[in-house]
Formats: structure tokens, C-alpha cells, sequence
């Protein structure tokens, strides 16, 4: 893994819904985006850099040692934000980026160099991503929890909100169900032709950006998560476990 180059970009946004303000809400000590950030450079990128949509977020991120650049405002996702940095610092159409999102600090890091690595071994693939097994029924059922389907070759066949594949037999049955990790590896090239594609139908109702790329003919290839990802932050309620699991680490 060590010997793939790639670049992490944490796109960070400080209006978040359900919890505002949440990338710089402590975590033991610490604003959660500095533990993301400690991920990302543990996992062997070559440059790891913050894109912030707001100048809070920049200030915060010098304050722990972070290399952070503000981006426009009205950006729809944090994609395209990772798109406008790309662009701005004119890295190569074949330089892969990884998108680890700002909510993620039990991102292992191990996932994060696993999925440039596969990106990296497929050079006919455009993004890569990781999945795990999904073996409890509730979440299997859960619209929260994205499912992918994947031909015999690892390429993302579809990502649902609905319980994919569908067993027939034992309708609700999780087994060989796929549970979808959202860290993604671009090519640059892959990464500015996805931004400026039209959103497309199955997008708009799944409300799954990485649909777009599918509708478009880019390929998505899949692979099996190493280990486990730890729970992402959303809500108060996800912040207080995720605290007490790293006051526990201390």
C-alpha cells in the first residue's frame, strides 16, 4: 500500500443539517476534522489537504498544522469541492485522489491506502470504492445504510437505498448483501468529467451521487474492506459515542 502516490482531500463543510458546525465539534480534545486529518496521514498519502467552504474551518485546520484551501461556497458536493482543488493546484489527469469524507474520524487508515492501491491496480477503472458484508436484517432493511451490487469482477453494478439483491426465497435475508463504505479514489481526469456531468434520473431518487457515474458509463470498481470502518458522525447522538470511544483510547 505504501508504495501507491496519492493525495487525500477531506472536503469539509461547516453548515452541516442535522448537526451544524459538526467538522470542528470536539472529540477528546481535539475538533473532529484534526482526527480525520490524522487518518489521512497515517494511511501513506503523499499530501493530505482540507477543502473548507467556509474560512473557520481554514483557520482551525493552520491551528492543528493543516494544509487547508477555502472553496467556493455554493459547491453542491464535496466532490465537486475536491474538483475545484484539483483544479486549482493542476495536478495530472492521472493523479489519484482520495475523498475521506470530514465526518469520518474511526476511518481506519488502512482503508484509506486500500482504496488508492485498487484504484491504482485497475487502470481501466475511473473510481474505486470499498464495501463490507452486511449480515443484520435491520440494516440490510435500513434506506440509511447504501447497498451495492457488484459484478463478478468487483465493478459496481448499482447502489441502493433498498435492500439489494433481493433474495427471493428468504425475502429480507441479508446474507451476500453488500454494505457500501463512502471513501472513493478518483482519477483527476475521472474526477472533473464526473462534476460536470448532468445529474441523472436513478440520482435524483436514490439522492446517491455516485449513481451519476454509473448513468454515465464511468466504471466504479469495488473492493472487499480490509477491516471494518469505524461509525461516522451525524447526528449528537453518533458524536457522544464516537467521544467515548476515543476518551476510551486514551
Amino acid at each position: 500500500m505504501s508504495a501507491v502516490t496519492f493525495r487525500v482531500v477531506i472536503p469539509a463543510r461547516y453548515d452541516s443539517e442535522r448537526l451544524p458546525g459538526k467538522v470542528l465539534r470536539e472529540l477528546a480534545g481535539r475538533p473532529m476534522l484534526q482526527w480525520v486529518h490524522e487518518r489521512a496521514a497515517a494511511a501513506g498519502a503523499q499530501e493530505v489537504l482540507i477543502a473548507a467552504d467556509d474560512a473557520r474551518i481554514v483557520s482551525a485546520a493552520q491551528r492543528f498544522g493543516a494544509q487547508a484551501q477555502l472553496t467556493a461556497r455554493e459547491h453542491a458536493s464535496g466532490t465537486d469541492r475536491i474538483a475545484e482543488v484539483a483544479r486549482v493546484r493542476g495536478w495530472a489527469r492521472r493523479d489519484i485522489v482520495v475523498n475521506l469524507q470530514a465526518d469520518e474520524p474511526l476511518m481506519p487508515p488502512a482503508l484509506i491506502g486500500q482504496v488508492a492501491a485498487l484504484l491504482e491496480q485497475r487502470p481501466s477503472a475511473d473510481l474505486a470504492t470499498l464495501a463490507a458484508p452486511l449480515a443484520a436484517a435491520a440494516e440490510f432493511l435500513d434506506s440509511n445504510t447504501v447497498k451495492v451490487v457488484c459484478a463478478a469482477d468487483g465493478r459496481a453494478l448499482y447502489f441502493s437505498r433498498a435492500p439489494i439483491p433481493f433474495d427471493r426465497g428468504h425475502p429480507g435475508a441479508a446474507a451476500g448483501a453488500l454494505r457500501h463504505i463512502g471513501l472513493y479514489a478518483y482519477r483527476v481526469e475521472a474526477l472533473q468529467r464526473l462534476t460536470q456531468l448532468p445529474g441523472g434520473a436513478l440520482e435524483g431518487r436514490e439522492k446517491l451521487e455516485q449513481l451519476r457515474a454509473l448513468e454515465h458509463g464511468l466504471t466504479i470498481q469495488v473492493g472487499a474492506a480490509l477491516e471494518p470502518p469505524g461509525a461516522d458522525v451525524n447526528t449528537e447522538a453518533d458524536l457522544e459515542r464516537v467521544r467515548a470511544l476515543l476518551e476510551g483510547r486514551r
